[in-house]
């Protein structure tokens, strides 16, 4: 089901500051940005190999990304694993009792289909699957 990690999101207060960093002293390039409305949130794209960070700013302090800094700090917010077949990946793991948090994809940053499970049956970890067409 899953073919590769396809980005890590890391939750941060200020976009512009921690791109410094990580332009700076990790020398990686910025692909692009992008607010995706419906998740607050504003994204920065930093590919490195067949991967990317994901440094994700909230757009408003209700949002998401806000809400789990104010409960957990700055930093790694999910790991988003690649899949063929969104549809299929979700109906697969509610098959072997994992509870989604998206019984349906929703849209994502950079166009991709998104669907997230619930962190209480993945150690802890917000596990985000990705299809990119």
């Amino acid at each position: 089901m899953v073919k590769k990690v396809d980005h890590i999101g890391i939750a941060v207060k200020n976009l512009e500051e921690t791109l410094k960093f990580y332009q700076e002293v990790m020398g990686l390039d910025l692909a692009g940005t992008e607010v995706v409305e419906e998740q607050k949130v504003k994204v920065a794209f930093l590919p490195i190999g067949d991967t990317e960070v994901e440094l994700l700013e909230s757009t408003d302090p209700d949002g998401p990304i806000a809400r789990y800094i104010d409960k957990k700090g700055e930093g790694v917010q999910h790991i988003a694993y690649r899949v063929d077949d969104i549809e299929a990946a979700i109906a697969e793991m509610q098959e072997k009792g994992v509870r989604m948090i998206d019984e349906k994809p929703r849209y994502g940053a950079g166009g991709a289909k998104i669907a997230f499970c619930h962190p209480k049956y993945t150690a802890g970890v917000l596990v985000e699957l990705c299809q990119r067409d």
